[in-house]
């Protein structure tokens, strides 16, 4: 009958896949796998220009956001990552209804997958 030794636990290093993932204070529990990335929706408008309030259920999804968090990429079918295009800080258009809703500490987020994110919103000088 063989027996059960315990051996001393070693510490666990980053792998290739996670040592590009970038984290913000917010996102420290999160580290996005793949091309998918942590978006953090802008605001939805309360109010009309005109004044009229406008209440949650007529209101639409946001698809505007600024990236909290960036996975390492893809891997293709030759073993090579891909390289994302995004960075933390990024304002982003991203599809309607891409990603999946979550909380977090009280905090409406979102992950997205690269291919969902339909451009960067670039800020004029």
């Amino acid at each position: 009958m063989a027996t059960a030794t315990a051996t001393a636990a070693r510490p666990v290093r980053g792998s290739k896949s996670t040592k590009h993932a970038v984290v913000t204070p917010i996102t420290k529990k999160l580290r996005p796998l793949g091309d998918r990335v942590v978006v953090q929706p802008s605001a939805r408008e309360e109010m009309t220009k005109s004044g009229i309030v406008i209440p949650d259920t007529a209101k639409e999804k946001p698809q505007e956001g600024r990236i909290l968090a960036v996975g390492p990429g893809r891997i293709l079918d030759d073993g090579k990552r891909e390289q994302m295009d995004l960075k933390k800080g990024d304002k982003v258009l991203y599809a309607k209804y891409g990603g999946t809703e979550f909380k977090l500490e009280g905090e409406d987020l979102l992950i997205v997958s690269q291919k969902d994110i339909l451009a960067i919103v670039e800020s004029r000088p």
